[in-house]
């Protein structure tokens, strides 16, 4: 079982990046990690050399942001013999057994591309990562309409995040995120990879949606992880931004739903 893995880093907090990589490697199989290392400068790359034990390809990208999707595909361009590819957020950790169980469900169900399991906050509290085709009144909706203004809408931002489905069994997901992403290798070689004119947001989107187009994409919320997002764009202008240009791409590529 060749299982192959891609982290992409930005100036993250170095204990955060290291409890990924730890419980990526404490997993009882044999595990090839590229790290591309988009940081302003390569302050990162010493969590790595104190890792020297453990089969690790680190990239520093001498002060280029190539971007979340750009970063994996050139991960993936390293890659020569897997089985299985996970793309893994350096905000993530999990238990040892958690691969192993997503793995071998795969390995039972030839059908499925991607599988994905339940996501939580570390405090415990679940995240509805699970969400149907976006339409450009939900992603409006969740960027800029008011808290106390929401509530008008629970019930369609609800249905969006499929929470419908009470997240407790196996289901069939057109979008799911893209901090842990547990691929066939040989299918998301067939379907191709991010799409890197989305710098960043969406991208997981129209990666999923295009797997889904062959292959089952499956939420599997018998095993879980914790990630601690942090919603970037709700706090930077800039990522503002570039939420909502890649959101004009993505409509423009797969069709536009307005409501």
């Amino acid at each position: 079982m060749r299982l192959s893995a891609s982290l992409v880093l930005y100036k993250n907090e170095p204990n955060m990046v290291l409890k990924a990589v730890e419980s990526l490697f404490n997993t009882p199989l044999e595990i090839n990690l590229i790290v591309v290392d988009n940081s302003p400068s390569a302050e990162l790359s010493e969590i790595f050399s104190n890792l020297s034990n453990l089969k690790i390809d680190y990239f520093y990208q001498d002060g280029r942001n190539l971007g979340f999707g750009k970063g994996h595909n050139l991960a993936l361009s390293k890659i020569q013999n897997s089985d299985y590819h996970l793309i893994l957020n350096p905000d993530v950790y999990f238990e040892p057994h958690t691969l192993i169980e997503l793995i071998d469900y795969l390995d039972k169900n030839p059908d499925i591309g991607l599988i994905q399991p339940k996501i939580y906050y570390p405090n415990g509290e679940l995240q509805y990562l699970c969400k149907r085709y976006p339409t450009f009144f939900l992603l409006f909706a969740r960027r800029f309409i008011p808290q106390y203004l929401k509530g008008l809408f629970k019930d369609y931002l609800n249905w969006y995040e499929m929470q419908d489905t009470g997240y407790n069994r196996i289901i069939d997901v057109l979008y799911l995120s893209g901090c842990f992403m547990l691929f066939r290798k040989k299918y998301l070689d067939e379907i191709g990879y991010f799409d890197e004119n989305i710098f960043m947001y969406l991208e997981d989107a129209d990666l999923t949606l295009r797997m889904s187009q062959k292959y089952r994409t499956v939420f599997y919320p018998d095993v879980w992880i914790y990630h601690h997002w942090a919603k970037g764009s709700y706090k930077s202008l800039r990522l503002m931004l570039i939420s909502i240009r890649s959101a004009f791409y993505f409509f423009g590529k797969h069709g536009w739903r307005f409501f």
